[in-house]
Formats: C-alpha cells, structure tokens, sequence
C-alpha cells in the first residue's frame, strides 16, 4: 500500500463550508476536487475527505486533530479562528507538555488540540488523535499494536503511561505516538465518563490498488468488527474504515460510467474491482 491513509469528516450539508474555513485557517492548503457528495482537501499537506452523509452520525472528540504550530502568533491566530462560534474544552495556557496548548470544538463540530512545537519523528502540521473512552478504554496499546503489525510502514514511536495517583488508570496509556505507513497517529485511552466514542462520523479512509489488498484489510479489520455497506466497516475498536480501490476516482470521474458505477458499489459490502471496471 503506497496511499495515504487520511480522515473523511461527515457532514450534514457542510463539507463544501467547512473545507474552505479550513482552507481560510491553515496554510498551504487546497480544495482538490469538489462535488454535491464529496469533498476532497489539503491542509497544509495532510489529505481530508469532507461527506455530505446527512443527519446520521455527528462528529465527536473521540478523533481530534492536533495543529502544531512554530510560533505563539501562529497559534493564537488558528485558535482564534478554530474557537469561534465552537466550545473551548480546555483554554488556551501553559501545561505540563506544553508552554502553550489549548483543545477546542470548532463551529462544524470536529475538535482540535492546538500546540506550539511538533510531536514525534515526522514533520507534519497536522496529526491525528484517537481517545479509547467507554467499553474501549484501556485498549489503546492493543490497538496500537494491532495496527502498527497490520500496515507497511508502520512502528510504534513513544508511549507514555499513567502512573499511580495520577488522573487515570495506572499503566493504561497517557499518551502514544505511532506511524501508519509512514503517517504520524497519536492515541490515549480515557475511563473518564465521556458521553462519546468512535463513530462513523470520522472515519480513516485506507486506499488499495489491488483486490489482493482490500480483501487483506477488510478480512483483518472487521475480524471481531462490523462490515458495512459501500466499503465501510468498523474493527474491534470501534474505529470506522473505507476500504477502497485506487481506481475508484478515475472510475467516477468518467461522467458516463459513474452512475453505473454508483448503482454497482451500492450493492456491495466489500469493494470488487473487477466489478467496478465492468460496470
């Protein structure tokens, strides 16, 4: 697998809104293709697909992002945009990991861990966090490992565990830094009595060129998971997944075939290649 793995964001009519205020927040960042359904940008290099799903699943805090920022200006700034009209869920201040870090909901409902510096080996603005909270707290190291020996390219960097009389569980995990084919993913589990867990309104979309490599992954995740429809499925962690072929773009960017396409994968649970190409 060569392709990036990177976080579609569902929305209820907003994509297309929400990637241009992302695209207003950060820099070096694009809308790269755009339709009534899908959204696709970067943010500052780091790929996202906007959905326009409906009503069905909202956004939650157990997937935020952390915005690594250089300087206290940079930071301030994306603060001020991404808090507005949002929730602050911990101010903007100076804590023990960092002189200057703040975690906020923005206004579309997906939250951010905002802090000065940068995590880990790889260089990257923008990193994904995974809260392990409710029936899945206390997991995050099994899921760490399960997909770290799932995917090419992939290795557990730091973990850093709650010790006794600290604000969690002893030994479960305060902070975890891994790569997923050369991408940068932290974690954390939480026992604290959140009202939310993984869902599918964020969703890590995994792309593959061969059927080979779908049925890999489809059989691996939804082993103790949950298979859906369209490439969809959820592992035994509660973390959603879009397992789909490379070639689906170029498929549906061909406006004659996509509608004989669509009516193709709408049938299916796991992508068929060869079922695609045909239609």
């Amino acid at each position: 697998m060569t392709n990036p793995i990177y976080p579609c964001l569902w929305f209820d009519g907003q994509a297309e809104a929400a990637a241009r205020f992302y695209c207003s927040v950060f820099e070096d960042s694009t809308i790269t293709t755009s339709n009534p359904m899908v959204v696709n940008f970067e943010l500052s290099g780091k790929k996202f697909m906007g959905l326009n799903g409906g009503p069905k699943f909202k956004i939650n805090p157990s997937i935020s992002f952390f915005a690594l920022c250089d300087t206290q200006a940079e930071l301030n700034e994306k603060w001020n945009k991404l808090s507005e009209n949002g929730m602050i869920m911990m101010p903007l201040d100076s804590y023990p990991w960092s002189k200057r870090y703040g975690f906020c909901q923005d206004k579309f409902g997906v939250s951010w861990q905002l802090m000065l510096g940068k995590l880990g080996s790889l260089d990257e603005k923008i990193v994904a966090c995974m809260m392990f909270t409710q029936s899945y707290a206390g997991r995050a190291e099994e899921a760490i490992n399960f997909y770290t020996d799932l995917i090419n390219n992939s290795r557990v960097d730091s973990i850093s565990r709650y010790e006794k009389g600290e604000h969690d569980k002893e030994g479960s995990i305060k902070h975890a830094e891994f790569v997923l084919n050369n991408q940068f993913f932290t974690a954390m589990d939480s026992s604290a009595p959140h009202q939310f867990k993984f869902n599918e309104a964020i969703s890590l979309v995994l792309n593959c060129e061969t059927q080979e490599e779908i049925d890999y992954y489809w059989t691996k995740l939804t082993e103790d998971g949950e298979e859906s429809q369209c490439g969809w499925l959820k592992d035994k962690f509660g973390v959603s997944w879009q397992i789909v072929p490379s070639v689906l773009g170029k498929l549906m960017a061909d406006s004659k075939r996509a509608p004989r396409v669509i009516q193709a994968f709408l049938k299916m649970k796991k992508f068929d290649i060869k079922a695609l190409d045909q239609a």
